[in-house]
């Protein structure tokens, strides 16, 4: 009698319970037509939703929790989405130029191969995110965390990426020309085979870093730190490294550059086209 009775209950419990979470999913759930409509839905619950290629111009999802929702191939120029939780959200191969990402939660997220040119990330949570061959041309990311951060042959000419924790970073291969770095910890970073070309690291911290094979030419990295830091064939052609700190000669033997590039009074290099003959 008492399993029965024990049953029962579990029975209702149960039914109760999966109930109240169907309810809940169609009570969160906006479907296309409606978040087309209100150009958005700002302090919406949609987690877990698919919204999978909506295209609305500067939608509204300030404050929005998106978690683990599916947007991939959306197409939200423009878009606010100030403060919201975007943690581990599928965003793949969507169009978000010129959106706002400012204070966002975004760890985890999966923004491969997709266009974010003159976005905003101030001061996001960008941990883990996958950017791999995404377009943040020209984006402001100052002051976000960028740990862990994937941006294998992404585009990051122009970005300003001032004051940012970013150790643990790949951006093997990536093209990150006129961008600003300065101010932020890289360590253990990987900016092997990388386009740097005037770019700004003044004050930056490359410690354990992997510049190897990198195009650094005219860029400055005044007040850089270089404790460890490996940059076999490393061009520093025209770069100033006349304030670097934690430089070693055996560093810059494996590197080169050329008659304007600036290095710590005392320091040689080698011509690049002549670097191992």
């Amino acid at each position: 009698m008492f399993r029965s009775n024990s049953l029962v209950v579990s029975t209702i419990f149960f039914s109760a319970f999966f109930a109240s979470l169907f309810a809940s999913g169609i009570s969160n759930a906006q479907d296309f037509e409606e978040i087309t409509a209100n150009n958005g839905c700002p302090g919406c619950n949609l987690l877990l939703n698919s919204y999978r290629s909506l295209s609305i111009i500067e939608a509204n999802f300030e404050n929005t929790i998106l978690r683990e929702a599916d947007l991939k191939e959306a197409r939200l120029e423009g878009a606010n989405f100030r403060n919201a939780d975007l943690r581990r959200t599928n965003m793949e191969k969507g169009i978000y130029s010129a959106a706002d990402f400012t204070d966002a939660n975004m760890r985890g997220a999966d923004l491969e191969k997709s266009s974010l040119a003159d976005a905003i990330f101030t001061n996001a949570d960008l941990r883990d995110v996958d950017f791999g061959e995404s377009d943040l041309s020209n984006v402001d990311m100052s002051g976000a965390d960028l740990r862990d951060v994937f941006m294998r042959r992404a585009k990051l000419d122009g970005a300003n990426i001032t004051g940012v924790r970013m150790q643990h970073a790949d951006l093997e291969r990536a093209s990150a020309n006129n961008a600003d770095f300065s101010n932020s910890n890289l360590e253990s970073s990987d900016f092997s085979r990388v386009s740097v070309k005037g770019a700004s690291f003044a004050n930056a911290d490359f410690t354990f870093s992997n510049l190897s094979h990198s195009d650094f030419s005219g860029a400055d990295l005044s007040g850089a730190i270089f404790e460890n830091t490996h940059m076999r064939a490393t061009n520093f052609s025209g770069a100033d490294l006349s304030s670097a700190s934690s430089l070693a000669p055996e560093q810059l033997a494996l590197a080169c550059g050329d008659e304007k590039t600036k290095l710590p009074e005392g320091f040689t290099i080698e011509r690049c086209g002549t670097l191992g003959e």
